[in-house]
């Protein structure tokens, strides 16, 4: 009997569990003196992202305590998304440069933008 409703509690709590990953398409806006221009549409899938602009290449997604863009055209660039962003509608996130003069370039913001879902 024990073991039933031990059982119970481990399926109920997994089913329960939301996602912790990107999925879906947003519009990809940039933040251009306190006003947001759209630049292009962006559709994540778990690890990968793709732009709707067929000449930039599939980017990779890495999950951890912040959530890192990685592999645009420019490959100095790093977008940074905080994990608490991830289940909403709109999310804000940060750009970073490779070539930043501080010590870790994810301590230095160089941009910021917003995802916006399409639903």
């Amino acid at each position: 009997m024990h073991y039933l409703s031990l059982l119970i509690v481990l399926l109920s709590v997994n089913f329960s569990q939301k996602t912790d990953k990107l999925n879906g398409r947003y519009n990809y806006l940039i933040e251009d003196n306190d006003s947001y221009i759209q630049k292009d549409k962006i559709t994540f899938k778990d690890s990968v992202f793709v732009f709707d602009n067929k000449y930039m290449p599939k980017g990779k997604v890495s999950y951890g305590n912040a959530i890192l863009l990685d592999n645009f055209i420019n490959t100095d660039l790093v977008i940074t998304i905080p994990k608490d962003q991830i289940q909403k509608d709109t999310i804000e996130f940060f750009m970073h440069d490779r070539k930043s003069s501080s010590a870790n370039y994810l301590d230095e913001v160089t941009g910021k933008g917003r995802l916006i879902r399409i639903k």
